[in-house]
């Protein structure tokens, strides 16, 4: 079938988090290398990523270290200046080629407004948070071809993530694409495929002519 939506991950895929993970750092009175390492750590052993927080301070409230995080001025959530320097070009690219848009990631209710301020049209906002269930569950990417009222034959899933994005997009039916970029892309996949991917891109940028090459 012809891909006629293509929807995003947010975090590495989208939106570079380096702000964000050093906020997160400066708020729990770690270095920022740090956390990273920190990060990289849980990825390798397939933890999440609240993971490596709870290494600093066990039994962390998420939720709540994000509203004292607020409160004290921070914003722990995606800005426009946090976009990769490649996203919105590719997004400008394929609406003008005439795919409906759409991000749906693993992200707090929150994230959604900080989303929808990025620019550009998008058809589909969507957050695990706000919607009660989470990748890599199947019901995820099931409501992301609800909400575009299409097959999942007709919606490519861009994503940094080989558990999370390649493998269930792929399992629900959709054109997976991996991008191999952020902490995730690179332990998880390296320089490998990943098989899964029916398209492997460095950078967003390839990604029209990446997907016109299916067609």
């Amino acid at each position: 079938m012809t891909i006629e939506a293509v929807v995003f991950d947010v975090g590495e895929t989208l939106v570079d988090e380096t702000r964000v993970w050093s906020l997160w750092a400066e708020h729990l009175g770690v270095p920022p290398l740090t956390l990273f390492a920190a990060l990289g750590g849980v990825i390798a052993r397939g933890i999440q990523h609240p993971g490596a927080l709870e290494l600093f301070r066990p039994g962390i409230d998420v939720r709540a270290e994000v509203a004292a995080m607020r409160a004290a001025g921070h914003d722990p959530f995606p800005r426009p200046e946090d976009l990769y320097p490649d996203a919105l070009p590719c997004l400008r690219a394929l609406a003008d080629r005439g795919y409906r848009l759409g991000v749906a990631g693993n992200q707090p209710v929150e994230a959604a407004a900080a989303i929808r301020a990025f620019g550009v049209e998008l058809e589909l906002v969507a957050t695990s948070d706000g919607w009660g269930v989470a990748k890599p569950d199947p019901r995820f990417f099931a409501r992301i071809a609800g909400e575009l009222a299409l097959q999942p034959a007709s919606i490519a899933y861009v994503g940094d993530r080989v558990d999370n994005d390649v493998i269930p997009a792929r399992e629900a039916g959709m054109t997976a694409v991996f991008l191999r970029r952020g902490p995730w892309a690179w332990i998880q996949a390296g320089r490998d495929g990943p098989e899964a991917a029916s398209i492997v891109i460095e950078r967003l940028t390839d990604l029209p002519e990446a997907l016109e090459s299916l067609r």
